[in-house]
């Protein structure tokens, strides 16, 4: 059950991304440096739908989270790529060609490997204080290393780097859902007494902006792998290290597991590389525009 839910998120997610790249792409670029583009957003019916589509699919997430593992959960949701392949061919006649399918295909093999010689056992669903702060700090970081160098490069860099940002935030907000979720089981008062949702309504909320942001570039392909990959990348690192998943046993569970986590991160990158590639071919100019 937890699986088919974090499946259903995932391609809510991607229907979310199509949808709401759509509705930025009429108007003029999106960027931190002016916020009022970002409000510009509300006016688009496309962008709108994309949102409810996303928190939607926040609400498939929290579901699967409370019923499983972060560390098996999190992975499942780099098949927004793979959903956004089919999605992108019938709302805008985007072409999906041999390596796009290939890519798709290694996707699902590797997360296939994943999940049934990985399965994650044992955890907690808390971590002390302390080791959050340490772990929220390192990332916070990482993503202010990243945004430094967001606008220094190209269009697809771009987007890369924003998508990165924004799929660590979600990452960290789906490992802060798990002691959510736990105190919202006690009680709202409970649940209100503690930091944890604080902090996972913000790491969401810049999420989401920076993953506007990412989109608003055009580039719906790096956009989306980048998420997908950082955000599950995320998710196992945290599930491991903070509340103590392990995979299962014996040692060569792992390995296979951990290749075919990899085959599947190396197949979202196959895509984006792919699709990019196809677009800014001079052979393709005369394409529908991408969403």
């Amino acid at each position: 059950m937890a699986s088919a839910l974090a499946l259903v998120a995932a391609l809510l997610f991607a229907l979310a991304a199509a949808l709401q790249q759509k509705g930025a792409l009429n108007l003029p670029e999106i960027s931190l440096r002016h916020p009022a583009s970002l409000a510009r957003l509300l006016g688009q019916t496309m962008w709108l739908a994309g949102t409810v589509a996303l928190l939607a699919g926040y609400l498939f997430q929290a579901a699967a989270l409370d019923r499983g593992r972060l560390a098996i959960i999190q992975p499942l949701l780099v098949t927004t790529v793979v959903f956004a392949l089919p999605l992108g061919y019938f709302l805008t006649e985007q072409h999906v060609g041999r390596r796009e399918a290939i890519g798709a295909a290694v996707i699902v093999v590797g997360l296939a490997l994943f999940a049934v010689f990985g399965d994650p056992a044992g955890g907690r669903e808390n971590a002390p204080g302390d080791e959050w702060e340490i772990a929220i700090t390192v990332l916070a970081l990482v993503c202010a290393v990243l945004i430094l160098f967001g606008g220094r490069g190209g269009v697809t860099v771009r987007a890369a780097i924003y998508g990165t940002i924004a799929g660590i935030l979600f990452g960290l907000s789906a490992a802060l859902t798990k002691p959510t979720l736990g105190y919202f089981h006690v009680g709202i008062g409970d649940l209100l007494s503690h930091w944890e949702p604080y902090a996972l309504a913000i790491a969401g909320a810049l999420g989401f902006v920076l993953q506007q942001v990412s989109l608003g570039t055009g580039r719906l392909a790096p956009s989306v792998a980048t998420v997908s990959v950082a955000n599950p990348v995320v998710g196992i690192l945290l599930g491991t290290v903070l509340l103590e998943e392990r995979l299962s046993r014996p040692a060569w569970h792992i390995v296979v597991a951990c290749v075919g986590l990899g085959l599947a991160l190396a197949g979202a990158v196959a895509i984006s590389i792919a699709r990019e590639t196809r677009k800014d071919s001079p052979a393709v100019a005369t394409e529908p525009a991408p969403i």
